[in-house]
């Protein structure tokens, strides 16, 4: 079995000793390096390109959301684990925008990080469980996003025509010819489709209808 590779960024050498003592307890899991600021761990995860990063959010030189924007952008293939004090909904949020796959709370770290890096090592996701509140709600937001975005359902019959021979590259004078209507009557309906679609202008139109051609029926 591949051992999972690890760097450890903080600040506080006690918490990097502990986290150590954890880590290196579990066969398999292997540290590299530690970091302790932000710039001592951009240099180690460019240096070692580890598997796993944990990072303290809260670090000197550079904080633990730019280090991570970096690896992300410079060595995607790092998963990146989050450690913070703070039970802060906002910055939860942001480290997973970001792409993190772990977030866990200093207080509870050392009970928690071995599972925490096992699972974001088969890139799944793992979050302290007292903040399983964060991770709902960040569900109920994104469903109800996608419950708003207007979609295709929302055209009429004749805009999901038109938007049909759109996808099959007709031009304005094509489609009005094909459905005896004059062309200033296609582009008002070429209009609506984009107000109701939230489109801005006809080339995001025809993107649109070429990424989802096969819908229209």
């Amino acid at each position: 079995m591949r051992e999972i590779t690890i760097i450890i960024a903080d600040d506080h050498p006690i918490v990097r000793q502990g986290l150590r003592q954890a880590i290196e307890s579990e066969n398999g899991l292997k540290i590299l390096a530690e970091a302790a600021n932000g710039q001592e761990a951009l240099k180690a995860i460019m240096e070692h390109q580890p598997q796993i990063v944990i990072l303290d959010i809260d670090m000197p030189e550079l904080d633990g959301f730019e280090v991570a924007r970096f690896a992300r952008e410079n060595n995607p293939e790092t998963e990146i684990i989050f450690l913070t004090i703070l039970r802060d909904e906002i910055m939860f949020n942001e480290a997973i925008d970001i792409g993190a796959k772990g977030y866990v709370l200093k207080q509870s770290a050392l009970e928690e990080i071995i599972n925490c890096v096992k699972t974001v090592a088969r890139s799944q996701y793992y979050s302290s469980p007292s903040l399983t509140t964060f991770l709902i709600n960040r569900q109920r937001r994104s469903l109800n996003l996608s419950q708003e975005k207007p979609t295709i359902k929302d055209l009429t019959r004749s805009e999901k025509l038109i938007l049909k021979m759109i996808a099959d590259d007709k031009t304005t004078k094509e489609i009005a010819d094909e459905l005896c209507i004059s062309p200033t009557t296609v582009e008002k309906h070429r209009a609506n489709i984009c107000r109701k679609l939230d489109l801005k202008g006809s080339y995001a139109l025809l993107k649109f209808a070429l990424t989802h051609k096969s819908e229209l029926h």
